[in-house]
């Protein structure tokens, strides 16, 4: 199981053309001379290429190794996932986004210091920054060390290949390049996955002899409609829970919403939101075939003793190598696919992680700093994330079976960090303090639940752990595949109780639990130390989420649930945009006149700046 030449020069031409559009937009447009252009693609892109690097960015190559192992394992349970990719989208593209795209923000931690103020801001990009330094170096070791396992690829050259190329193309193209070589490796991924489902498929008698004898050892899954939260995936934890795992990676993570910014009107990148969907369900389906064709071409083509797989995800990579042997190439595209997984999510962390440590951190200490002053630091900050990225991939290396906690923390942050902005846009009374206690308190339930776990398995006398383990976090495919994976169970469950029980809680329900922790704790403490008045939020930060459910009160109801804030008016399109005009005209400074009124926002007379009234949506 060795690469020939074929497949070496196929994995090199991906290294090449992902370089080349980093240099092609370095030397064309603007120049990624502005931090416009570099941050946010100078706000012009269409809504599709915005739609593949959303699906591609946390696409990692873990995802590819890890879901054809949990069907191939467990069966086709994990499909059901894809039922919670529509409200997990749904949601975004109708709350999130309008939002996000109206307040013109670059950050998603700059809405924050305008909901709260600039120490909820520090806090939560701390915490992103947290976040993805350390998901950046395990996503860039994790499946080099598969591959080196299986095809004595060198796993250190793979790793500084992976980690030069993708700081190359970031630091020198920017967002544009980074959005466009999305686009190139989710082609070379669709067209790797499809490779091995076909050769595999027609090897062992095609699709439909695939799906009969899967059906017949029991690994095509029904519904199960158990509601037991301590159930690691039925229906309910798959299609319910899973949709919170989408709203903290498509709704509030940095990576994603600084995509939707990029795009050239709110319209597209509503529309980016729309395309994910059928892309998202194409993924899936395929990881999911190619499960099953594993299954079933294992069954007629045992591997030998001296290629059996250490651990389960290396269980694509043997298949992979085992059914194209006698396609050079073929290989090689698999392998290409594979680390245009890996090049997608991390070029995305250096691009996020620059644009939060400049707008968050070094801007609002540096307001002096000149545009191309901006432009370079910003452009020295995603080279630095590059370095500290291979950085961690050593750490990654020395921490042996820590790793599996180093993976953990990525999915510990983002359900508080969704509770947070959920608590922020979805309630006018939250207030600084309360924001900050419940992010506070949401983390140290997570971790608290999420490092009880880890113990409470290492501490049960060695066995492996039950069925519902959650000693991995959700954190989207990345370490939700890898809970699937590698601490997947081969024995009889326990009947634990008490504390035990609890650390139980299914993965998938961890990104609701902890977003819940921190609304329910944030708005405790809010009305605990003074709720905040309504003339004091800027009603743009605000979703009146209760007006909207009970639309068919009177207005002064909905207006008082929402506290006063962004109510919206009982008046016909026509004439508020002839009030917003006349009002504007009078009152908008110079520059933001037309920006208030397409974003359909009117200035009450003696309002404060910020103190606008919605009037559509």
């Amino acid at each position: 199981m060795e690469f020939t030449a074929i497949d070496y020069s196929i994995f090199a031409l991906l290294l090449v053309l992902s370089s080349a559009i980093g240099l092609f937009y370095a030397l064309s447009g603007d120049r990624q001379r502005t931090v416009q252009e570099f941050l946010l693609a100078n706000r012009n892109m269409g809504f599709l290429p915005v739609a593949l690097s959303l699906l591609a960015t946390f696409q990692s190559a873990v995802a590819i190794l890890g879901v054809p192992s949990e069907i191939y394992r467990f069966g086709t349970e994990y499909w059901f996932l894809g039922c919670s990719y529509f409200l997990g989208l749904l949601i975004p593209a109708h709350v999130f986004i309008p939002v996000f795209y109206r307040l013109r923000i670059t950050s998603t931690y700059e809405y924050l210091e305008l909901r709260f103020n600039k120490t909820v801001r520090v806090f939560g990009t701390i915490t992103f920054i947290f976040q993805m330094v350390i998901y950046m170096g395990v996503v860039l070791y994790a499946p080099s060390l598969a591959l080196n396992a299986v095809t004595g690829f060198d796993l250190w050259s793979a790793v500084l290949t992976m980690g030069l190329v993708c700081t190359l193309y970031t630091t020198l193209g920017g967002l544009k390049a980074v959005i466009w070589t999305d686009v190139f490796q989710t082609l070379v991924m669709f067209a790797g996955q499809l490779a091995v489902i076909v050769v595999g498929a027609q090897r062992v008698g095609g699709m439909a002899r695939v799906w009969r004898l899967a059906k017949q050892e029991g690994k095509i899954s029904g519904i199960d409609l158990d509601p037991d939260p301590f159930e690691r995936h039925t229906f309910w934890t798959l299609a319910v829970g899973g949709v919170f795992m989408m709203l903290s990676l498509y709704g509030v993570n940095q990576a994603q919403v600084q995509r939707y910014l990029s795009a050239r009107s709110e319209r597209e990148a509503k529309l980016s939101c729309y395309a994910v969907f059928p892309c998202q369900q194409i993924v899936l389906c395929l990881s999911c075939l190619t499960g099953l064709v594993m299954f079933v071409y294992d069954r007629e083509h045992p591997l030998g003793q001296a290629h059996q797989p250490s651990s389960p995800d290396q269980l694509v990579l043997y298949f992979v190598m085992d059914v194209l042997r006698d396609l050079p190439g073929l290989p090689g595209l698999f392998v290409a696919c594979l680390f245009s997984g890996s090049l997608s999510t991390i070029s995305s962390a250096f691009n996020s992680l620059a644009t939060v440590t400049m707008e968050d951190l070094v801007r609002p200490h540096c307001p002096g700093l000149s545009e191309s002053q901006a432009t370079l630091l910003s452009k020295l900050m995603a080279f630095g994330y590059g370095l500290l990225c291979l950085g961690m991939a050593y750490v990654s290396s020395m921490l042996g079976p820590v790793l599996q906690v180093a993976i953990s923390m990525f999915g510990m942050v983002g359900g508080p960090l969704l509770g947070l902005f959920c608590l922020g846009m979805f309630f006018p009374c939250a207030n600084p303090t309360g924001a900050v206690v419940g992010l506070l308190a949401g983390l140290a339930m997570a971790f608290w639940v999420g490092i009880g776990s880890m113990l409470s398995n290492m501490g049960g006398a060695g066995g492996p752990s039950p069925p519902n383990s959650t000693a991995l976090l959700s954190a989207g495919n990345f370490t939700t595949v890898l809970n699937t994976t590698l601490l997947a169970p081969t024995a009889a469950p326990q009947s634990p109780t008490g504390l035990q029980k609890f650390y139980r809680l299914s993965y998938l329900w961890y990104s609701a639990h902890n977003s819940t922790t921190v609304i329910l704790v944030g708005l405790l403490v809010s009305l605990l130390t003074g709720p905040t008045p309504a003339a004091a939020v800027d009603p743009r930060t605000i979703y009146p989420v209760l007006p909207r459910l009970l639309c068919c009160l009177p207005h002064k109801y909905r207006q008082r649930l929402c506290c006063g804030v962004g109510a919206a008016q009982d008046t016909d399109r026509t004439d508020t945009a002839e009030k917003s005009k006349g009002l504007a005209n009078g009152l908008a400074p110079p520059g933001r006149r037309e920006e208030e009124e397409g974003q359909g926002y009117i200035r009450s007379a003696g309002a404060p700046a910020y103190a606008l009234q919605e009037t559509s949506f």
